[in-house]
């Protein structure tokens, strides 16, 4: 995540545990009166305000508004990959937060085609919901606790936390088989290792050890999109990454994404992130400052 903080200090260890590719940290800080920070992520986050001094909130900004006001125990906010926040203190001199970071992938394995996986890019503020805020503090106290439960123990708190974020339903419809949660995780692993290359279907369905028509069908029923668009969004998050150095410039990034060139880049990008890729820098870069 690239951010820029100021008038926040970080008291004691860092408290953080990785369930099935979501990471979980805790934070507790001082504040200071001018406090700012400025945050984009490649990957979507939870923000969860767990504990802050009676009389203080954290304000939530996008493009000069403010978004979402955190002065109540138990409140989060759902921030999309991508989408850039700046976060103040008003009268806070403290707060014990939760961050979960998680990607497409991480979610999709758990829930397969039962996700609506445009609520990913949906902006969510200000949440306050007692189930959630009661899953949100024990995920941040199993964070903290030595010795550790046992993995699966995290993972089911996270899988609830996040099945109520996004509200995924039992898939009554499904009418094929998908892939296993291993296959799913080491076919996607694939595809994210190897995005800005060629892979061929044979590849994928050699991994998941089905003929290529079965995986086809699996893996769209799986994640409700077929290889090759998996693939795109994959190469567009890792695009994403190189669009926020300056030295590099979009031709060069075209051909290292393995685009036929800077048109197909363009269109490709756009298709997948609603904006070009010199706009989406611009965005990128004014949230930096």
């Amino acid at each position: 995540m690239q951010s820029r903080v100021h008038g926040f200090s970080v008291v004691g260890e860092l408290r953080w545990r990785v369930w099935d590719g979501v990471v979980a940290d805790v934070w507790e800080v001082t504040c200071t009166e001018t406090a700012t920070g400025e945050y984009i992520s490649p990957d979507p986050r939870l923000f969860v305000a767990l504990d802050l001094n009676p009389g203080g909130s954290f304000v939530l900004s996008h493009d000069g508004t403010e978004i979402a006001r955190h002065d109540k125990l138990g409140t989060m906010s759902f921030v999309p990959a991508g989408f850039a926040v700046h976060g103040e203190a008003r009268g806070l001199t403290r707060i014990r937060h939760l961050d979960l970071h998680f990607s497409e992938a991480a979610v999709t394995r758990r829930f397969g085609k039962a996700l609506d996986r445009a609520r990913l890019a949906r902006v969510r503020l200000q949440i306050d919901d007692t189930k959630m805020a009661w899953l949100a503090a024990s995920i941040a106290e199993e964070c903290a606790n030595h010795p550790a439960l046992h993995d699966l123990y995290g993972a089911g708190l996270v899988d609830a936390l996040l099945a109520l974020l996004f509200d995924v339903r039992r898939d009554a419809e499904r009418r094929r088989p998908g892939l296993s949660r291993q296959q799913l995780a080491l076919v996607t692993d694939f595809i994210e290792a190897n995005c800005f290359g060629t892979i061929r279907l044979g590849e994928l369905a050699e991994l998941a050890r089905l003929s290529e028509t079965y995986f086809s069908h699996a893996f769209k029923a799986s994640t409700g999109q077929p290889p090759h668009r998996w693939q795109m969004q994959a190469r567009i998050r890792k695009v994403q990454a190189l669009l926020l150095k300056d030295d590099v410039n979009l031709s060069e990034i075209a051909t290292t994404a393995g685009f036929a060139d800077q048109a197909h880049f363009t269109r490709a990008f756009k298709g997948i992130v609603g904006l070009t890729p010199a706009e989406w820098r611009r965005g990128a870069h004014r949230a930096q400052k």
